[in-house]
């Protein structure tokens, strides 16, 4: 017999979906008499060309943790291209800047760089999948998001990185005529973050597409984003235009922007404060300002998975 041990972050199948979209599935397995095997292989088969709906991926789901309501995700988050204020960012960046047709390129340090519209390198990498991971901001507060999306690993395997290729860098878009954030100079355009390769092919690594099964609203940054769960949410970089394989850590945006508050890695740990501020707790987006404050958990609560990418590491200043 075959015994599964649950990983610390398993979620009820559920709660990965919004309650009314996981009872009308199940209703319309019960009509026409699918198990949920049949409904995988043909959502599966539709991922590869639309990406829509995508399967659920069993091994990535969390414990005792409802997701964040749809409506709390995209309304409440930081797109500094737009604005800083947290209630315009909707608004903003769903005033006439398109997020299709996107094109991506893919290239560096590697043997077979790319270009490719975003549906296109869906469809290379073999379709998307559904995930549910926590989401720790650096500004102390969190949620639970279920991304859909597809590991960047795969990505990287298609442009074949050669032995030079030490990190990966991410530029997002510039178009300062559409996202007015832009105009201002408080801040080096376009947007840069950047990964190790370690990192970038951990299982965890997501290149997102969708939230809660739906294609990602553009405020949070359509047609495609950085999910690296364990990372506070800075690292997520949006609306990706460009990814380059190089041999020297990138310059990423906020520690261009201020080096003693955020640093290349940027992992969440409740042990290392912001200057003006305690990591320790985080509070818990939807469920009330003052009553919902939680411990923050070691890499985002996912130690098990990320712990030995920083073995002989200082956590302390290499933050």
């Amino acid at each position: 017999m075959r015994i599964l041990k649950k990983k610390s972050w398993e979620l009820p199948e559920s709660a990965v979906t919004s309650e009314q979209d996981f009872i009308n599935r199940r209703r319309f397995l019960k009509a026409v008499g699918l198990g949920s095997g049949a409904l995988l292989g043909q959502s599966i088969a539709h991922a590869a060309t639309s990406g829509f709906p995508s399967p659920l991926n069993s091994a990535y789901k969390l414990e005792d943790l409802e997701p964040t309501p749809y409506d709390l995700i995209k309304g409440y988050n930081n797109f500094y291209e737009f604005t800083t204020d947290k209630g315009d960012v909707q608004k903003l960046a769903n005033q006439g800047w398109q997020s299709e047709p996107w094109e991506i390129e893919i290239g560096g340090l590697v043997d077979k760089p790319m270009k490719l519209d975003v549906n296109d390198c869906i469809s290379k990498v073999g379709g998307i999948e559904q995930r549910v991971y926590r989401m720790r901001c650096v500004e102390a507060w969190s949620m639970v998001i279920p991304w859909d999306g597809f590991q960047l690993s795969k990505l990287i395997d298609l442009v074949q990185p050669n032995a030079k290729a030490k990190y990966v860098k991410f530029t997002s878009f510039y178009d300062p005529k559409s996202a007015p954030g832009q105009k201002s100079g408080s801040i080096d355009w376009p947007y840069v973050e950047g990964l190790t390769i370690a990192e970038a092919r951990n299982e965890l690594t997501l290149l997102a597409t969708g939230i809660y099964g739906k294609p990602i609203p553009n405020q949070n940054g359509a047609p495609i984003r950085l999910v690296v769960p364990w990372k506070y949410g800075f690292k997520g970089i949006k609306s990706i235009s460009k990814i380059e394989f190089v041999s020297k850590p990138p310059l990423n945006t906020w520690k261009a922007l201020q080096s003693r508050e955020y640093g290349f890695y940027a992992n969440v740990n409740p042990e290392v404060d912001h200057p003006r501020w305690s990591q320790a707790s985080e509070r818990v987006i939807g469920s009330g300002f003052f009553s919902s404050r939680k411990d923050t958990l070691m890499f985002n609560g996912y130690a098990e998975q990320v712990a030995s990418l920083y073995e002989g590491l200082d956590l302390r200043r290499n933050f």
